[in-house]
């Protein structure tokens, strides 16, 4: 075992040619590692420790690590020697103050990105659940959340006592009506699993839909397995734009997952653990609503407690109990206003997460060509 101290520089033998490097914080007085991890300690007079550890986890400098890797595939390693053998530029030390300092300002303006993101997509969710009746959860206690009285906790409801003590009353106090999901639709459906070939279906091939394509609330048509030529397709299975499929198996936090089809390629099956929203004619929800109300903390609540299955990673709901889910149901109109709402605050949050990557590329890529293009410097061995 060895001794890292603040500003130590540290890396891992096998997986340094994949960026883990870094510099040991401040806040850490003293850390152990194993001969595993290298520990090496920077001149403080020629070098900032910050510009260290961004340096070192550059296109340029991962790149000549790659090339010094030895042993068996996917267990190579970096030996001390070869880092210590590897060259960077070294700028002067208010140089490299100033690239630290700019980098710094890309990558926060990300995260001030990110954080706007969540607020943006949180507000929204819930203007739509208070616009429903419900009211906001509480805020959690500065003390353990399992923590209650005794005399509220009653004898043969002590699980619900609990949960709305954290949480509150769920029980929405609505202006609209109170509905089942069956009042509002005709029926679920599911598919056909079958022994499918470990690749997705080509262009033109028939595929089956795996839970993948739900999982995350947005159809994703990649997720699909190639249906076998020596089996016939259904095409009664196939599922089309504007269709709402909802996932009936999966962890916990996934079941009951609701995804609106949008664009999609054909001859794609539905698979048995998706079930497919057939709607009424004439439809008294729009699809677009009824995907977000079933993305909702009231309806997430009933589906969670109607799971069935003993493996912790698979969990089932059944048709019945997603038929009896029970949500308020304004006009249609104010449906279609509400989810139009929601849909542009997930859009505007997508957007300002896109921003944020690009400002992380972007952080990298000047904070490189900074460095391998300043003039002046001074090549020393890293």
């Amino acid at each position: 075992m060895f001794a890292a101290y603040p500003g130590d520089i540290v890396f891992s033998r096998i997986d340094a040619r994949s960026g883990a490097i870094g510099v040991l914080q401040e806040n850490i007085a003293k850390a152990v590692v194993t001969s595993e991890f290298p520990v090496f300690v920077p001149v403080s007079e020629h070098i900032e420790g910050e510009f260290v550890k961004l340096v070192l986890r550059t296109g340029n400098f991962l790149a000549g690590l790659r090339a010094r890797a030895s042993g068996t595939s996917g267990r190579k390693r970096i030996t001390a020697e070869a880092f210590a053998d590897l060259h960077i530029p070294l700028p002067s030390l208010n140089e490299q103050r100033a690239m630290i300092a700019a980098h710094r300002a890309e990558m926060d303006r990300a995260v001030e990105q990110e954080r706007e993101a969540k607020e943006t997509e949180t507000q929204a969710t819930t203007a739509f659940e208070t616009t429903l009746g419900f009211t906001p959860p509480i805020p959690l206690p500065d003390r353990p959340v399992f923590v209650a009285s005794f005399k509220d906790l009653d004898r043969w409801s002590h699980e619900g006592v609990l949960r709305r003590t954290v949480e509150g009353d769920a029980t929405p106090t609505s202006p609209y009506p109170i509905v089942q999901l069956r009042d509002v639709i005709a029926d679920l459906e599911n598919g056909w699993s079958p022994k499918c070939r470990d690749q997705p279906a080509e262009d033109e091939e028939w595929g089956v839909l795996k839970l993948g394509a739900v999982s995350f609330g947005v159809f994703d048509p990649r997720e699909n397995k190639a249906l076998p030529p020596d089996l016939e397709p259904r095409p009664g299975l196939e599922v089309k734009s504007g269709q709402i499929l909802i996932s009936r198996a999966n962890i916990t936090r996934l079941v009951g997952a609701t995804a609106l089809i949008g664009e999609t390629r054909s001859k794609l099956m539905l698979c048995d653990k998706i079930f497919r929203v057939v709607p009424r004619a004439p439809t008294l929800i729009d699809e677009g609503f009824l995907t977000e109300i079933l993305r909702i903390s009231d309806v997430r609540r009933q589906i969670e407690a109607n799971l069935t299955g003993t493996s912790p990673t698979m969990k089932n709901i059944s048709k019945p109990a997603l038929m009896r889910l029970t949500f308020p149901l304004p006009p249609k109109k104010k449906q279609i206003a509400m989810a139009t709402t929601l849909t542009d605050a997930r859009a505007n949050a997508a957007d300002l997460r896109e921003q944020a990557r690009n400002a992380r590329v972007r952080a990298w890529a000047d904070f490189e060509a900074a460095v391998y293009a300043v003039e002046d410097v001074t090549e020393v061995p890293a």
